[in-house]
């Protein structure tokens, strides 16, 4: 055989087709091949979540519920909304201050061109204009003077009382310190942004001043703080969630955690501070309590959902966005989006019908929402081999599917929401803070800090001025015996009549 048909036969034998794998062949290449392809496609999921969180535009954020059942059709703008929207703001309006300022027409307009008579009568009530104007808030210096007065026989001295203290030999009053514990707690504002504000009002306080304050009365009002997170633990629904907070030690600072308990149909918003994310917070809080506690997959939560503990209410927002992240890679994570829908729309039907949180209700969930859950189960489980391992759309659908008697558990009672937004709208104030002023000095300051959020904003839900709230309440708190101390809760308050009040009606 000659070189060319030698190369001809070689070439021939490299060309045909490799003999066929026994069917029990195992190639660890092509199993790590499958795995880098698993880790690849996961990775870049996350790639693109992150990049939409930070660079994204705010069409690309997923739209609120309330959005997406106004744009289907379900929901239409009711023009009884932008009525009662009017009513409330004008009754908030009849609240405000009114100062009537008269305008008189001067002496040399008084003369008429056709008579020349300078005897002008008042003509009806005149016009009215009605201009809404700011009066800066301002720090009042108060002297109080106590009078003394003295027996004739020189034996007998009798003075008047002075004002009550907030603090033994304390120069400022309940209502400024509630004014400063509110700014920062609903507000958000740092206390060193307060004190520029006052410097330019002429006050010069500086922001150690107003830290001290600050710390002083959280820590005189920490009794009450944890009385209602008692109270709150009596409740049989409940919702919880946390978020980080820094905290100041030496050369550093290090992550913290701020927790929000939420009773919802009190209206009840209670927080706790702490170093650790552990179990032993939710455990001080809500251990040994029976009911329903509604949260996401936390396992910090997990101890006081056991056995013998409270029934778990899953988040059917935590599933939405875990499917909406899913969505640009998986086209087919929209069909589960329009299932959660469809559960929202009950929930909206029921409160556009008055009927929330009534047998009703229950009655309605059974009826529509029951029929939408099973069929989302089973969409879960035809799902769920097709998914490429690790990739989002597998993890929305295992976390569905891992969570799915809590996610469920809101068709057994009409009290339990269909989602934990309620613990995170608590949390919001805390980010604002978060990024305002950084960081609290210690731990003896964080728990001061969630303290005072505690009481602000469950005054607030329970639609008082906070800042009359606090300034009565450290006031009394003071001589009060812990047997009555319940009767200062927000949810309990009744405004002494000797109390500070910020001026907030005609």
């Amino acid at each position: 055989m000659n070189d060319s048909a030698i190369a001809t036969t070689e070439r021939s034998q490299t060309s045909a087709a490799p003999p066929p794998l026994p069917e029990d062949h195992h190639c660890p290449w092509r199993e790590e091949a499958q795995r880098l392809r698993c880790e690849l496609a996961a990775l870049r999921g996350e790639l693109a979540v992150l990049k939409r969180m930070v660079f994204g535009q705010k069409s690309e954020k997923m739209p609120s519920v309330d959005q997406e059942l106004r744009h289907d059709g379900s929901r239409p703008t009711d023009p009884k909304d932008g009525k009662q929207t009017r009513k409330t703001n004008a009754d908030l309006m009849k609240k405000l201050v009114t100062c009537v300022i008269n305008h008189f027409v001067t002496k040399d307009k008084q003369i008429c061109p056709h008579c020349e008579s300078s005897d002008f009568k008042p003509l009806g009530q005149g016009n009215t204009t009605t201009v809404f104007e700011l009066v800066p808030a301002s720090l009042q210096r108060q002297v109080h003077v106590q009078q003394t007065l003295v027996c004739p026989c020189a034996k007998t001295i009798v003075t008047a009382p002075g004002p009550k203290k907030v603090f033994p030999k304390a120069r400022y009053g309940p209502a400024f310190i509630a004014h400063l514990i509110v700014t920062k707690c609903a507000d958000a504002m740092g206390l060193n942004r307060l004190a520029q504000r006052f410097r330019r009002q002429g006050v010069p306080l500086s922001r150690n001043t107003l830290v001290d304050l600050f710390q002083r009365a959280g820590k005189s009002l920490r009794p009450l703080a944890d009385l209602l997170l008692k109270t709150i633990a009596a409740s049989d629904v409940t919702q919880g969630d946390a978020t980080t907070l820094r905290v100041q030690a030496k050369g550093k600072t290090l992550q913290a955690y701020l927790w929000t308990f939420i009773a919802p149909l009190e209206k009840l918003i209670g927080y706790r501070f702490s170093l650790r994310r552990n179990s032993q917070t939710a455990d001080a809080v809500l251990g040994n309590t029976q009911g329903v506690f509604v949260a996401d997959a936390d396992k910090a939560f997990n101890d006081i959902c056991g056995p013998d503990g409270r029934l778990r209410g899953g988040c059917m927002s935590h599933a939405r966005r875990k499917f909406f992240d899913a969505l640009p890679f998986a086209s087919q994570a929209r069909q589960a989006l329009d299932f959660i829908l469809a559960l929202y729309r009950v929930e909206r039907e029921a409160k556009d019908a008055g009927i929330a949180g009534t047998p009703a209700h229950l009655d309605l969930r059974r009826l529509k929402s029951g029929p939408v859950m099973e069929q989302f189960h089973a969409w879960l489980i035809a799902q769920q081999p097709l998914a490429t391992p690790k990739s989002p759309l597998a993890k929305a659908i295992n976390y569905a599917l891992n969570n799915w008697k809590a996610l469920g558990l809101f068709l057994t009672d009409a009290r339990i929401p269909l989602d934990n937004n309620a613990s995170e709208q608590a949390l919001r104030i805390a980010a604002q803070g978060r990024k305002n002023f950084l960081f609290v000095g210690n731990e003896e300051a964080g728990h001061n800090l969630a303290a005072l959020y505690s009481l602000v904003m469950t005054a607030t839900a329970q639609g008082h001025n906070p800042e009359n709230y606090l300034a009565d309440v450290l006031i009394r708190i003071q001589d009060l015996p812990p047997s009555r101390l319940h009767e200062l809760l927000p949810q309990n308050w009744k405004p002494s009549s000797a109390s500070p009040k910020i001026q907030d009606s005609a």
